[in-house]
């Protein structure tokens, strides 16, 4: 009977360590997938201007999974080795916490969270099992151990000092890529204002006010209210603007943004999306709202996948891209491609000579294309992360 019962002990403890060396890398696989459609051929102009371009992604997920940035994969969408193949400069990383069971673009509660099995699948420390803020600063951590490791190879960015730096390497024989942190959805701050401070303390400098559901600082364009911001979310937009943070409307709701234009004093960013007039999906940005923010100054990101774009060509990230700039100038247009994001896309970051192709015949000029595949954000960016002196000070909202 003891036999049996040691045999059947270590049958369950050698299923539990396949289970969970094994379930992290197959819920990815089944998540971030390039679809492998065919790609366009790429010509030698493009091929040569896309070397001398300084390109920056306003926003990917790769911090949420449980492999090394460092090294590169065979499943996801991003790591430094094809950061570097794909010539990028600068990639934000977001930290992604919370995300609803049957998450879907209409209406979606906040009592639920696919993440805590996620974060307990790739056996993160007990602490973030609980808590939002405590992923982030785990995402944070993470980056910050790859930033140690990367012999130079990989920089994190937190400051304008930081970036101006950067951008000095990447003309030597080595050119390093930068990183800078942002966070996806402020229901980190698990209702405390002043763990804005303990966020960008750890280096983040960007964040969106909410991600699929609505929370105590604003509606989602895919909750079940999406309703503006609340009291604590003025207060939190008003703190992030004076500390150095770039406020970034992906994901609000209609009244978020608006409230969030009306109030800005600073660039905003729409890290990623699309935008209505090449597809037609909610949460991608109508005209009156692209007006508005590049009224800030700001920036709208593109993105790669089907919901933003409508297909996931090259050509069609083009075609919304080329939307904004004819609408509101060259200056407010991005990339966010939202790579490893749960999303299916048709190319990787290491082939993103794509979009430069895909502009080309586009009919953008060699100008047009360094601004939107990078120049446009290393600008708001750099502004974006001057504090304002003084800050003011954090009060119960």
């Amino acid at each position: 009977m003891r036999r049996w019962l040691i045999g059947l002990l270590l049958v369950v403890a050698l299923a539990a360590l396949a289970f969970f060396a094994l379930a992290p890398g197959f819920i990815e696989r089944g998540m971030n997938q390039i679809d492998g459609k065919p790609l366009p051929v790429v010509g030698d102009r493009a091929k040569a201007l896309h070397a001398t371009l300084t390109i920056v992604d306003l926003h990917s997920d790769t911090l949420l999974w449980k492999r090394s940035i460092l090294d590169r994969a065979d499943r996801g969408h991003m790591d430094l080795p094809r950061l570097a193949d794909g010539n990028v400069a600068l990639q934000v990383l977001a930290s992604t916490t919370k995300s609803p069971k049957g998450q879907n673009y209409d209406a979606n509660g906040g009592d639920s969270d696919n993440i805590t099995a996620l974060t307990i699948a790739q056996l993160q420390p007990v602490r973030t099992w609980g808590s939002l803020l405590e992923r982030s600063l785990w995402h944070a951590a993470k980056l910050h151990r790859a930033v140690a490791a990367s012999n130079d190879a990989l920089r994190a960015v937190a400051s304008p000092e930081d970036l101006t730096a950067l951008l000095a390497a990447r003309r030597g024989k080595a050119p390093p890529v930068g990183a800078l942190l942002s966070i996806e959805g402020l229901h980190n701050l698990e209702g405390d204002v002043a763990n804005l401070d303990r966020l960008y303390a750890a280096g983040f400098r960007m964040a969106g006010l909410t991600h699929f559901f609505d929370n105590d600082l604003a509606g989602s364009m895919h909750g079940l209210k999406k309703g503006g911001l609340t009291a604590m979310g003025r207060q939190v937009v008003t703190r992030m603007e004076a500390k150095g943070m770039i406020v970034d409307i992906a994901h609000c709701s209609n009244a978020c943004v608006a409230d969030i234009l009306t109030m800005a004093r600073r660039p905003v960013v729409s890290s990623h999306g699309g935008v209505q007039a090449t597809c037609k999906v909610n949460r991608n940005l109508n005209d009156e709202q692209i007006r508005g923010v590049a009224a800030t100054g700001g920036l709208v990101g593109v993105g790669y996948w089907d919901a933003a774009v409508c297909d996931t060509s090259p050509a069609s990230i083009a075609r919304a891209m080329k939307h904004v700039r004819d609408l509101v100038g060259i200056q407010h247009v991005a990339l966010g491609s939202d790579y490893d994001g749960a999303t299916t896309v048709r190319f990787d970051t290491a082939k993103l000579v794509q979009v430069t192709q895909a502009l080309i015949d586009a009919g953008f000029s060699d100008a047009e294309i360094r601004a939107a595949m990078g120049g446009n954000a290393v600008r708001v960016l750099g502004a974006g992360l001057v504090p304002l002196t003084p800050p003011p000070s954090i009060s119960a909202p």
